[in-house]
């Protein structure tokens, strides 16, 4: 006979790390040029978001954000003045379900405006 007390425990356990590794899984940590879908949009405006979020939507109504942006020393009019209209190439992290809306790094054809890649 089964003690009901150890499944419980183990039933318990397992679920507790699946819910764990899966919120680990969306952690974008120290994110790698091989770990990011390229995609390019024209951006059509940018705001800034909550938590010092840099928010950007594309022309195609996709939504993107540097993670606090400004806190990093980002300038939304400087941004908005290089960016706005302007077709760009982001470096999004890919994640379980699909590529993120973070942006790991930003580009206006050969410059980089932003990027969490490190050497």
């Amino acid at each position: 006979m089964k003690n009901p007390a150890k499944t419980s425990i183990i039933v318990i356990a397992t679920l507790v790390l699946l819910v764990f590794l899966f919120f680990k899984a969306c952690v974008i940590y120290h994110p790698k040029p091989s770990e990011c879908e390229t995609v390019t949009v024209k951006i059509a405006e940018l705001r800034e978001g909550p938590t010092y979020d840099i928010q950007f939507k594309a022309a195609n109504g996709q939504t993107f954000y540097i993670n606090r942006g400004i806190e990093s020393g980002l300038n939304l009019d400087s941004l908005n003045a290089k960016v706005l209209n302007k077709t760009v190439t982001l470096h999004l992290p890919k994640m379980i379900y699909g590529p993120s809306k973070h942006i790991a790094q930003l580009a206006l054809k050969d410059e980089v405006i932003y990027t969490e890649f490190k050497d």
